[in-house]
């Protein structure tokens, strides 16, 4: 046999030798982070990467590390940062990593129950655990996704067989949302073979949510003209201003119409676990199904989703598969299998990176600092307020802060200066926010969501701010 087959098999002191070179990679990223940019543009971003081609022959670690420093982790927005305020953050929980690291190397195929039948029973107690958070039956369907667009097309391609909107339906085929509904739910629709169902934009409040009233008359008009309504998607944390519908209200109507309804709590949802969030999502557990993101409000790493679907017969009709090479596992029926409530027959073991840290943190910890967050934005949002020029148009209901600068001389563009003003605090990279259209106005947004992001973190970003807008406005050229 060919030796070169081996090499794929280090020994023991080969492992060692790279596993703790990668160790202490990794511990020193993290003893360094709080003093690492939040942001840093690299002027060839990353594409030094490209100078050291795939070739058949190996490189030493720690040549392999020193590219990974520099080319992939330097550039762009440091995820890990607690300065990382843009978006909605995604975590980076040390556990986590020791769980991924554990599902690879032990290589568990948690698709089927037969295969793997404890990696299932661990990701289906999660997923029951998600469900009693929300107010969702013990017996729900779950699946673990790679995440919130992968968990909203598992929704919405059950609710579509379950409405049986059919092919010739489609076109007559009714879905209610608002403008600020997340764009991975069109997406999911139209992957779904729903794009040509009409989308009715729901108008909002002046808060951004959905209005009840307006939605009822929408629908009650579309069934006059002889249209088929089937979808409303509400949110529960919107993207842009961290709005939440009103979930109870929608769900008295979508009870009326017979209408299913899905709750988009991909960045919400995990608030019901500290004590002032729970209250605020009220009427979530009316919804038929719901996506909720551990990489957001539980802190894992990007690359974990949730979608919990209240009548698992329907997810199963829409998403179990059958096959002769897979007749020795259609026996094994104890728990039910991802693979059977969700497009992906292979999968990664997800359920590790949640359970590890769960469990060796305790949930506790993760109520602690959800509640912490939600603390941090009603902080900012008071400060901003306090601080001369700037205008804070949305009270926050979870942890996204929304502002803009309003300088004092009329002949600055209010939009143009904040467009440079969130330009030069990116530039400066000690934190890192982003920014939103509400109408034709130009916003900042301050996403508060990282488990390393602290009340000195927020006031360092409206420190950075204040300088900022007061150097824009001294040296302003339109």
């Amino acid at each position: 046999m060919n030796q070169l087959t081996y090499r794929l098999e280090p020994n023991d002191a080969e492992r060692l030798v790279v596993q703790q070179a990668i160790e202490n990679y990794i511990q020193s990223f993290l003893t360094q982070l709080p003093s690492l940019p939040a942001f840093v543009d690299t002027p060839d971003k990353g594409a030094g990467l490209l100078e050291s081609p795939i070739s058949e022959n190996p490189i030493p670690i720690d040549q392999a590390l020193a590219l990974l420093k520099k080319e992939v982790d330097e550039p762009g927005i440091n995820s890990a940062s607690g300065g990382h305020l843009g978006y909605i953050p995604g975590g980076g929980l040390y556990y986590s990593g020791l769980g991924d690291y554990l599902a690879a190397a032990t290589n568990k195929y948690a698709g089927i129950f037969f295969s793997a039948p404890g990696a299932v029973r661990m990701e289906n107690q999660l997923l029951r655990w998600m469900a009693g958070l929300i107010g969702f039956p013990e017996n729900a369907a779950g699946n673990l996704t790679s995440g919130g667009s992968i968990a909203s097309l598992i929704a919405l391609a059950t609710a579509r067989d379950a409405q049986n909107i059919t092919s010739r339906l489609i076109p007559d085929a009714v879905v209610y949302t608002t403008a600020h509904a997340h764009h991975c739910l069109d997406k999911a629709l139209r992957i779904a073979g729903l794009g040509e169902c009409p989308v009715r934009y729901i108008p909002m409040d002046e808060q951004y949510r959905m209005q009840p009233e307006a939605l009822s008359e929408a629908i009650t008009q579309d069934k006059a003209a002889g249209l088929t309504p089937w979808l409303i998607i509400a949110s529960a944390g919107t993207t842009d201003v961290g709005a939440i519908d009103p979930l109870q209200a929608i769900a008295a109507i979508a009870r009326e119409h017979s209408l299913w309804y899905h709750v988009d709590a991909a960045y919400g949802g995990f608030f019901a676990l500290a004590t002032s969030g729970k209250s605020r999502l009220a009427g979530i557990e009316l919804a038929d199904s719901v996506v909720m993101d551990p990489h957001k409000g539980l802190f894992i790493p990007y690359g974990s989703g949730a979608v919990l679907i209240k009548n698992q017969k329907q997810a199963a009709e829409t998403h179990h598969y059958q096959a002769h090479y897979m007749q020795d596992a259609l026996s094994a029926i104890e728990e039910a299998s991802p693979a059977d409530l969700s497009p992906e027959l292979s999968k990664h073991f997800r359920g590790l990176r949640l359970w590890l840290p769960l469990k060796l943190h305790g949930v506790a910890a993760f109520r602690e600092a959800l509640e912490e967050k939600l603390t941090l934005a009603r902080y900012a949002y008071a400060q901003l307020q306090q601080l001369p020029g700037f205008e804070t148009p949305v009270e926050p209901e979870l942890s996204v802060v929304i502002f803009r600068y309003v300088p004092q001389q009329e002949a600055m563009d209010t939009n143009a200066f904040n467009q440079k003003l969130i330009k030069a605090v990116q530039a400066d990279g000690r934190v890192f926010l982003s920014s939103t259209m509400l109408e034709d106005r130009f916003m900042l947004r301050m996403a508060i969501l990282s488990f390393r992001t602290h009340q000195p973190t927020i006031d360092l970003a409206l420190t950075i701010l204040q300088e900022k807008a007061k150097e824009l406005e001294l040296n302003w050229e339109a």
